[in-house]
């Protein structure tokens, strides 16, 4: 028999009772089962690996008793006005690969996510629909979790706006922040946009129209509820301020101190009299609750809050949020707005809020009226559940927008998914099967090429590590795929097909062998978080064990004289290009072009002005300029003030386009630029140069812009 010693601070014994706790039991209890389940190999082929293996599953096993640190992520909720397209989905997917990741490194995590149903926008689609709102958004909710559940996301908690215990802590929590006096009844009048449920005042409109979304506001007057928002206002400065991590990416901390914070908070509309479908206000029910603080606050009653002081012990786990994950468009309301209701509250403010950016349609934002939405399900139809999953996750910059086509899909499906990965995995285990009947050994004869790739494949989970903590998902996928790139450059260094031709090389082509196994071992194992059932299908075909991420510092685990599958399955079959899009094509088949219309060219003549000479225009100086940072000028209805890049100086100009840009559009772009005029006062604010436009006939202007990037400074001739 085997002797086996435990000596472990975290196992209790009792000399009153002369026992082991009850806990120290069940730990031991595992630590037994373990070792009747692994097995023990002889004194002649006893390995250090076979050692190492087995402490680290035990040490697994000990951590599992332990208490693990929490987690808790929420993505924005859903609004239930129709189906989600991929650009919707995508952020659950990326919370998705987030929550399995932090779960792989030992976080216990609650990941939340759900649908938001209430609002006007709801109740005139269920009156076209000709069904009740409830039924509307009975019917919407179950298609957005089908989808979520489709894409394979492994969320704790789907809620809904409509669930009873949310609309109950909704109303005592507009009933508290009343009695505060952070609320007061006023009569509001303005601009409001149905759709994005929210009021903009004349100046804020762009071309007449809403900011956010470009489509058209109408006037509305009713009474209404306000917050104070101005009285939390410094202290949301002041913590922004000291808390850097906050609102991620940097720009969009930016925006919303330049654009928002520091030149001053309006009172918030927080109630609505002109439609009925939403929480009413129980003490005024002729009004109810304004969507978003009906919607934000279920990142807090979804787990459990009660303002009477009631809240649930998974409430006092959980909060704060470690992280809020919402779209970029929907920033403000989630680093100003909720902040402040949480204030009202007395709650702490979640640690982080990252605004990611759009996926977009090749042609631009995805929207049913442009008629260039894809779906999800569509996409998996063509190309399974992780090949959605690897192309939203990996296409999408930390920052800015990231693009989806058809083309660009199977280009990535047939280049990395099937080639580099799927092929990958296929021959390895053919040439398992073909030269050793599938038996992966580890003969140990090494040459120096293997410590390349052994270290460069331990050099990788740090990486992935580093990027997963900053949310760089797309880089840290990156960062897994370049171990299956090296283990495809192995094979053409090693050449086990030469090998396999020498009887005296037999044993080294074992080890290259075993070699490439384990190295997809390590690379299926980070790829888990983010293509899930692409790494169980791998392990599968391996005859391997899932492992731990602390696992993957070390080399040589994967159990020598193990057997791989005698047929490997295709992970990705390749697509060809036109026969996609001719399915595509059935599936959206162009809409029946209307009776061509004699077209106009459409030209503007404006009066002449005097001729000047080619000397006098040579006295004038253009460049490109970049704008870095951009406000609007206090007092003015038209003008923008923007901080712009020309060469190595930046310039302050003003321009009178806050009508057609707005001052977060601005930042970012490179236009041309007089720079030579005699600097002027507007408004008060210096002016040094002018930022040229092109106007129509109905005075909408148009940044005049390069055509190619051109560096900032560069001189126009």
């Amino acid at each position: 028999g085997s002797e086996m010693c435990i000596r472990d601070r975290n196992l209790r014994y009792s000399k009153k009772s002369h026992c082991l706790s009850e806990a120290s039991l069940r730990f031991f209890r595992m630590v037994l089962a373990d070792f009747q389940t692994l097995r023990v190999p002889s004194s002649r082929n006893r390995t250090e690996n076979n050692y190492i293996f087995r402490s680290v599953h035990i040490q697994k096993r000990r951590q599992q008793t332990m208490e693990k640190q929490k987690y808790y992520i929420t993505t924005a909720i859903a609004y239930t006005s129709g189906k989600p397209h991929i650009g919707n989905t995508y952020e659950v997917v990326l919370a998705d690969a987030i929550a399995r990741y932090k779960r792989q490194q030992g976080y216990d995590v609650f990941f939340q996510t759900g649908t938001d149903e209430h609002g006007q926008k709801i109740e005139l689609k269920a009156e076209e629909a000709g069904i009740t709102p409830k039924e509307f958004v009975d019917n919407v909710s179950g298609e957005i979790k089908r989808i979520w559940d489709l894409m394979n996301t492994s969320y704790d908690k789907f809620i809904r706006t409509t669930d009873e215990d949310h609309e109950k802590q909704v109303k005592k929590i507009f009933k508290k922040m009343y009695a505060k006096g952070d609320i007061y009844k006023g009569h509001y009048e303005g601009m409001y946009c149905t759709p994005c449920e929210s009021f903009f005042t004349e100046s804020q409109l762009v071309d007449g129209k809403c900011p956010d979304c470009g489509r058209p506001c109408v006037p509305a007057k009713e009474e209404a509820y306000f917050f104070k928002m101005s009285k939390y206002a410094d202290k949301l400065i002041d913590y922004i301020n000291t808390h850097p991590d906050f609102i991620q990416p940097e720009s969009r901390k930016n925006e919303m101190m330049n654009n928002f914070l520091l030149p001053g908070l309006q009172d918030l509309c927080v109630s609505r009299t002109s439609f009925k479908w939403g929480i009413p206000v129980d003490f005024d029910p002729k009004h109810v609750v304004y969507v978003w603080l009906d919607a934000l606050t279920n990142y807090i009653t979804g787990i459990g809050y009660d303002c009477d002081g009631e809240s649930t012990e998974q409430f006092n786990k959980l909060w704060p949020a470690d992280l809020h994950l919402i779209g970029k468009d929907i920033i403000r309301f989630h680093t100003i707005y909720w902040p402040i209701f949480l204030m009202s509250l007395d709650l702490p403010l979640p640690k982080q809020v990252f605004g990611h950016p759009w996926l977009l349609q090749g042609d631009g934002k995805m929207s049913k009226s442009k008629g260039n939405v894809i779906y999800a399900d569509e996409l998996v139809d063509f190309f399974g559940v992780d090949a959605v999953r690897y192309f939203v996750l990996h296409e999408m910059p930390f920052e800015n927008d990231g693009v989806i086509t058809w083309e660009l899909m199977v280009e990535r499906l047939n280049s990395e998914l099937a080639n580099t990965l799927g092929n990958l995995v296929n021959r390895t285990i053919s040439m398992s099967n073909k030269y050793f009947g599938g038996v992966v050994e580890n003969k140990g004869v090494t040459e120096p090429v293997d410590d390349d790739l052994k270290n460069f494949i331990l050099s990788v989970p740090a990486k992935v590590n580093e990027k997963m903590d900053k949310l760089r998902v797309a880089d840290a996928m990156t960062e897994v795929f370049t171990i299956f790139k090296r283990c495809n450059k192995y094979i053409d260094e090693t050449m086990p097909w030469a090998l396999a031709k020498d009887e005296e090389k037999k044993d080294r082509l074992a080890t290259v062998l075993y070699n490439l196994v384990e190295g997809i071992c390590i690379g299926a194992v980070l790829l888990k978080s983010f293509m899930p059932e692409t790494t169980e299908r791998i392990l599968a075909q391996l005859n391997a064990q899932d492992r731990e991420l602390e696992d993957l510092k070390t080399f040589g685990l994967y159990p020598s004289g193990n057997k791989v599958t005698e047929k490997p399955e295709i992970l990705f079959a390749r697509l060809d290009l036109k026969e996609v899009l001719a399915k595509v094509a059935e599936l959206h088949p162009p809409k029946a072009e209307e009776p061509a219309k004699e077209e106009k060219e459409d030209v503007i003549d404006i009066e002449a002005k005097p001729e000047i000479t080619f000397e006098d225009f040579g006295k004038l100086q253009f460049q490109v300029g970049k704008i870095i940072k951009c406000e609007e000028v206090k007092k003015s209805k038209k003008l923008l003030c923007s901080q712009v890049q020309i060469g190595s100086q930046v310039r302050q100009i003003v321009s009178g386009i806050k009508a057609h840009y707005s001052a977060e559009e601005m930042v970012g772009k490179r236009v041309m630029v007089v720079t030579n005029l005699k600097p002027a006062k507007l408004a008060g604010v210096l002016s040094e140069g002018m930022i040229l436009c092109a106007e129509d006939a109905d005075g909408n202007l148009s940044l005049m812009v390069p055509e190619k990037e051109m560096p900032a400074g560069a001189e126009i001739c």
